[in-house]
């Protein structure tokens, strides 16, 4: 039956090798998706990993992780310095990130904060922030910029942006004489890093010096250098990402945070509330999975072509095995058998195809999106996919192979007009 298959499929091979393709492309497809929708959601879960928890004003978990992390929506307060500061005071506490929000460039939020963001933020598997070029800032008007805010609006290391108040597309009012230097932009990292100005606390505190009760002085502009030579503490910030000496203190301090007497605060884990609001967001994962389940069908549906369409051509093959003694079961097990070949020799095609494409586009995914591909053989849910796809080609091949069961001898003899 083995060598029989094998001499059929040899004597149409421009069919077979259709459907071949056809399968290879499908497991592809499938793989890929598969792979991509795996990362893109580890780098979601991991859109900031070694924080051990966000600090804000007592609202929601979900909407200090939107503001705090994503730069989604605003805070429904700050807090004050003197409570960051009690915070970093805990012994327990290693390094604190500080957050400002509230301005924005060009629909790009300004994000304002400490040397320790460079230094300890970590994104995807722990890694750090790089720069493309140039450096973190070094006086109160520089400006770090992230990848796709230097790509989208074409700015080079020494260029001046003008920072607005509010967080539109359309700023409410620029602070024109307060420019900042651009002194560094950053790599690519597939995270809300790459939408966002960046700027020390001292520049916030800076580009607010002639603002009284939220609204510009008229008529005031002090120049720069007195600017930096002001006291420019920060009186409050919007939010706090706190690393700690050892993991086993996380629940003591959260607690602590949340029963925080002098104003009231959260602190919540990274890892749970992003978990949280991957659930709220899955469409587009489920959105994936129904794409490539179509691929497959596709796939399956070209294999049930190819083999109908050269039963007509075989009618005589089937009829001379008959007379040689072929039972109808016979016929069935090879085209069976046949489908399960061509299935099967398309998903290793498909598996090389994959990890092919993988090889190649890896290093243009994480330059252009940020995503992180890891090379990895498959896993339990790859391989239950793939024999699944195996049992599906047999499947699909009892369909000619039923047809071909019921086509009498006399009927393979004739002589059609």
């Amino acid at each position: 039956m083995f060598s029989l298959a094998l001499n059929s499929l040899r004597n149409r091979w421009s069919t077979a090798l259709l459907a071949v393709l056809a399968i290879a492309m499908s497991v592809a497809l499938i793989m890929s998706v598969e792979k991509i929708r795996r990362d893109a959601r580890s780098s979601f879960t991991q859109t900031v990993s070694g924080t051990d928890l966000i600090v804000g004003a007592r609202s929601g978990a979900v909407q200090l992780l939107l503001y705090s992390v994503f730069r989604i929506g605003n805070a429904t307060n700050n807090i004050s310095w003197e409570s960051v500061e009690d915070v970093m005071a805990n012994p327990a506490v290693d390094w604190v990130i500080p957050i400002s929000l509230g301005d924005s460039h060009k629909g790009f939020r300004v994000l304002g904060t400490s040397q320790n963001y460079f230094t300890h933020y970590r994104y995807g598997d722990k890694r750090s922030i790089e720069f493309a070029g140039g450096q973190p800032f070094d006086d109160v008007f520089d400006a770090v910029l992230g990848a796709d805010v230097a790509a989208e609006l074409n700015y080079q290391l020494g260029d001046s942006i003008v920072v607005a108040h509010g967080t539109g597309r359309v700023g409410l009012v620029a602070h024109e004489n307060q420019p900042f230097r651009v002194s560094g932009i950053l790599k690519p990292t597939g995270t809300p890093v790459d939408r966002a100005v960046h700027v020390s606390l001292e520049g916030i505190e800076a580009m607010h010096v002639d603002w009284r009760n939220g609204a510009q002085v008229r008529g005031a502009a002090t120049p720069a250098d007195e600017i930096r030579a002001m006291n420019l503490q920060p009186k409050a910030v919007t939010a706090l990402m706190v690393g700690l000496k050892s993991r086993a203190a996380v629940f003591r301090v959260q607690r602590a945070i949340n029963t925080y007497r002098e104003e009231p605060l959260l602190a919540i884990l990274p890892g749970v509330a992003l978990q949280e609001l991957w659930n709220l967001i899955r469409v587009a994962e489920k959105a994936l999975q129904g794409v490539s389940i179509c691929v497959v069908f596709a796939g399956l549906v070209n294999l049930i072509s190819v083999l109908l369409a050269g039963l007509n051509e075989r009618r005589r093959e089937m009829a001379v095995l008959r007379s040689a003694g072929a039972r109808p079961a016979h016929i069935f097990r090879l085209l069976c058998f046949e489908s399960v070949t061509l299935t099967l020799v398309g998903i290793v095609a498909g598996l090389v195809l994959h990890y092919t494409a993988m090889a190649i586009g890896a290093l243009y995914i994480q330059q252009n999106y940020g995503l992180a591909l890891t090379w990895a053989l498959p896993n339990r849910t790859d391989w239950t996919i793939l024999g699944a796809i195996l049992i599906a080609g047999l499947f699909a091949g009892t369909i000619p192979a039923l047809q071909a069961y019921r086509a009498s001898l006399s009927d393979g003899l004739s002589q059609r007009l």
